[in-house]
């Protein structure tokens, strides 16, 4: 039925070989693909190399101290030389392709090490990854730069929390730092930033950032202080002690208040500059408007007065004195020690009339009516002095000069305790100027010399004689006691003879006032005799003028022809 033959359905087979990669080569092959492309990732990764000068290399160790910005890594330390002038180290950063457009001229470098900023401590990771170099890019475009000079101290920091940063003008920062809180009202509601050193030579710029909504309160007349540490004073009412909170204790920090009359003035612009007073006290003086700077020469010792004693009128503070020191007097030839001294008429109630008159108008008209400024211990335990301006009725009449910006106020030495402890002084004073040396000699002289006439032969003559002389008195007196004893014993007798003469003189003038006395018979006579003696001596006295008028009557006799 199949005619073929069967040969020719058998199919013919043969065998090839195929030639395969040994295993062996497998691993190599990947190892150089892995280390090809981890090559290629690393250079494509890589960013350029730069240079950082620093001060001092403290901390950072070549092959571990990284570069970075907002904690992420941007490079690693390679290499750390010393400049070829000594001056500072240089530092070799191999970067990330990602710093390359961050590596301008306004790129900013500081070293991290640990520290307290904001209220806790930063930096904490390099306790035990060791410092590392922080940087800070600027927004604004710049040219691109691979040298650059490292900050020892970190910039003023930025904060991307909604708020408003203002600046603050100080001859000093004390303990305030970046970091250091901004209080309200005792409410924590900003921070310090930092502070510019450009200035340094005149004052401090501080960076405040004041977060919302808390910025809305301060306007252009709002009052920064400086508030760290503790405020102690002494008063009436026993020992106060006045802190912000212990955060700015410890950190250092600033608060503010605005006036009441300022508070409808606009909210203050951004980067606004304000002045940061060392004290709230010395924040709420400047707040009284209108303020009058004097000086007075105080006669006799300013000591106990120092910078920021206060001034008082009636006993209340006015004002504290801006300065103390000493001065040349070429017209008098002496050293005097002006105080300087500010007074704030805003602290005396219903002042706002008398504030609008010219300057010193007021302070004229005072001092004609016996204002004068007076130097009066304000602690009698420590010395501490205060400037005491009062009024005094009986000083002698005085103007109130003006030289340059500040009016002499004429002065007047003080009472009470000062006047005691100046007389005390006075009295000390003349005390130590008696010369002790001499009069001790003299008294050495006097004694030598009373030693020489007591043990003379002149005091023993003396003696001699006197003994002699009451030898003589001795005897003299045994012979009057000899010769009065007779006489003596007749002393009675005698006595009682002369009380009977005085019985007998008694009895006759008894006598005689009885015969001659006021209501005796004699007296009664004799009075109505005198009427009758002046009867004849007035009838003489018309007879007399009438001879001497007629002396023809004596012969004729009165004519009774009229009156005569």
């Amino acid at each position: 039925m199949n005619d073929r033959p069967v040969a020719e359905e058998v199919a013919s087979a043969s065998v090839r070989r195929r030639r395969r990669i040994p295993l062996v080569w497998f691993v190599p092959i990947v190892s150089a693909i892995i280390a090809a492309w981890l090559a290629w990732s690393t250079y494509a990764k890589r960013g350029p190399t730069i240079t950082i000068s620093f001060q001092s290399a403290e901390g950072l160790q070549a092959g571990q101290s990284h570069l970075k910005f907002k904690d992420v890594d941007m490079g690693t330390v390679s290499n750390i030389t010393v400049a070829p002038d000594l001056s500072k180290v240089n530092v070799t950063i191999e970067t990330k392709r990602q710093a390359d457009p961050l590596l301008t001229d306004k790129t900013v470098f500081w070293v991290v090490r640990p520290g307290l900023f904001a209220g806790r401590i930063s930096g904490l990771d390099t306790l035990l990854s060791g410092p590392y170099i922080q940087m800070l890019p600027s927004t604004e475009p710049g040219e691109p730069k691979r040298e650059f000079v490292g900050r020892e101290d970190p910039p003023v920091l930025v904060t991307n929390e909604p708020g408003r940063t203002f600046l603050l003008r100080a001859n000093r920062i004390g303990a305030v730092s970046p970091g250091s809180p901004i209080f309200f009202r005792d409410v924590d509601v900003g921070t310090v930033l930092g502070y510019d050193i450009g200035d340094m030579a005149e004052n401090v710029t501080i960076h405040a950032f004041v977060r919302k909504p808390f910025d809305s309160y301060i306007r252009d007349d709002t009052h920064f202080w400086n508030a760290s540490g503790l405020s102690i004073n002494l008063g009436a009412s026993g020992v106060s002690v006045q802190v912000e909170s212990l955060k700015a204790v410890l950190l250092g920090g600033i608060a503010f208040d605005t006036p009441p009359a300022a508070k409808s003035e606009p909210v203050a612009r951004t980067d606004t500059v304000f002045a940061l007073y060392a004290s709230r006290e010395e924040a709420d003086a400047m707040g009284f408007g209108h303020i009058i700077y004097l000086k007075s020469t105080f006669p006799g010792s300013v000591g106990g007065l120092s910078v920021g004693a206060p001034v008082t009128l009636h006993g209340l503070k006015i004002g504290q004195v801006t300065s103390v020191g000493l001065k040349y007097r070429a017209e008098t030839d002496e050293i005097v020690a002006p105080v300087e001294y500010r007074i704030e008429p805003g602290r005396i109630a219903d002042v706002a009339a008398a504030e609008k008159l010219p300057r010193g108008t007021i302070a004229e008209q005072m001092v004609k009516r016996g204002l004068r400024a007076t130097l009066q211990a304000s602690n009698l335990l420590t010395g501490q002095k205060l400037v005491a301006l009062d009024f005094y009725p009986d000083a002698p009449p005085e103007t109130l000069r003006k030289e340059g910006d500040l009016y002499i106020m004429p002065t007047r030495r003080a009472g009470g305790f000062d006047t005691i402890e100046q007389s005390a002084t006075d009295l000390l004073n003349k005390f130590n100027q008696i010369d002790f040396a001499k009069i001790s000699d003299s008294v050495a002289g006097l004694t030598v010399g009373l030693n020489k006439i007591v043990n003379g032969p002149q005091i023993t003559k003396a003696l001699t004689s006197l003994d002699a002389t009451l030898t003589s008195v001795q005897e003299l007196t045994r012979r009057l006691d000899s010769n009065l004893t007779p006489a003596l014993k007749n002393l009675p007798e005698v006595t009682k003879q002369l009380q009977e003469t005085l019985v007998k003189a008694n009895r006759m003038l008894g006598s005689v006032t009885e015969g001659y006395g006021d209501n005796s018979k004699f007296l009664r006579e004799i009075d109505m005799l005198l009427p009758q003696l002046t009867d004849a001596v007035r009838s003489i006295r018309v007879l007399s003028d009438l001879l001497q008028r007629h002396p023809e009557a004596l012969i004729r006799g009165r004519t009774n022809k009229g009156t005569e």
